[in-house]
């Protein structure tokens, strides 16, 4: 167990954007109902007592959320308290000059709640298709990154890198409405990444696996030797008051089956073992219980759940946030 980190989690919901049949129909929304429901969701979430709302970014599969900022834009229209964080940005597939730019937009639209959680990715095929080689992705992704930072906090910046051309003087606009700069995390399970948010003084954001949050204890603690800061999990998460196993089982099978090539271990699926670790499921105290425990085994201060999967549909979904905020938000450490 982790000691010295703080003991008021915040809660996130984080949305992918897995556009799967719901397995018991084998029907699936439009893409624009789909794209319209993340909105609703964040909204609900707001009333609910969430945090904030992370959007996922993913190119060229069934998950169908590709701008999580476009998103986060017409949510932000919509609500008053909730962070918007991108869940997360690919950074090394963009320039850090818009990203800079669409940041800073995003948090004068919001009047200081943006987000952002800035990641490699985990698709191959993703890094191909915007002309990223294996062997660049980890340098372009610390020197966005760097460059990024410096653009949120500076004006009048010049600068000299290997995967852009140079910058002379220059300041995006607008700039942002937080001080020094809207929060910015890095999303990793690798200890490079780790290391590089311990020198950069970054929080940590934890990969949405399929795996035991468990497997995490050993880089949370590297990292926490090199720097006090901040740590988030992603979990993906169901709760009802009654038979929650049975009406979340169907659905987190078709998620898992799909998901697995990105965010399993190579390991065959056994549901009854993925919701005894990776996934929550149960009662608003069994959640809530299960919610603490990561906690104190990893020191969190902030939760991202997952719900929305696996064709879950969307009122079951904005029932599953609601009783969250009613019953088990309530129960969190403070």
């Amino acid at each position: 167990m982790l000691t010295g980190a703080p003991m008021t989690a915040s809660v996130y919901l984080l949305v992918l954007g897995d556009h799967l049949p719901d397995p018991r129909t084998g029907v699936s929304p439009p893409e624009r109902e789909r794209l319209r429901a993340v909105v609703e969701q964040a909204v609900a979430a707001e009333q609910a007592g969430f945090t904030g709302v992370a959007i996922g970014e993913h190119h060229f599969t069934r998950y169908i959320v590709s701008a999580p900022q476009l998103l986060l834009a017409a949510i932000a229209a919509r609500t008053t308290t909730l962070r918007l964080s991108t869940g997360v940005t690919l950074l090394a597939h963009h320039d850090p000059v818009r990203v800079a730019e669409e940041l800073a937009t995003l948090d004068a639209l919001s009047d200081g709640r943006a987000e952002l959680i800035a990641a490699r990715g985990v698709s191959r095929e993703t890094d191909a298709a915007f002309g990223i080689s294996p062997s660049e992705l980890r340098p372009r992704f610390h020197e966005n990154l760097r460059l990024l930072l410096k653009l949120l906090r500076e004006e009048n910046v010049t600068w000299r890198g290997t995967y852009r051309g140079p910058l002379e003087n220059v300041t995006t606009a607008p700039r942002p409405v937080q001080r020094p700069h809207p929060t910015v995390w890095i999303g990793s399970g690798s200890r490079a990444s780790a290391d590089l948010a311990a020198t950069l003084g970054m929080p940590l954001m934890l990969p949405s696996t399929l795996r035991d949050p468990a497997v995490h204890l050993d880089l949370v603690t590297h990292y926490r030797r090199h720097a006090p800061g901040r740590v988030g999990l992603p979990s993906h998460v169901f709760v009802a008051e009654r038979d929650a196993r049975e009406r979340w089982r169907p659905h987190l099978r078709a998620y898992a089956s799909f998901a697995t090539r990105w965010r399993g271990d190579g390991a065959p699926i056994d549901l009854d073992e993925l919701m005894a670790g990776a996934a929550i499921c149960g009662d608003p105290s069994e959640v809530a219980d299960r919610l603490n425990a990561q906690q104190k085994l990893l020191g969190l201060d902030t939760h991202l759940l997952l719900i929305d999967i696996g064709g879950l549909p969307h009122d079951e979904v904005l029932g599953v946030i609601r009783l969250l905020g009613e019953k088990v938000l309530p129960q969190l450490t403070t």
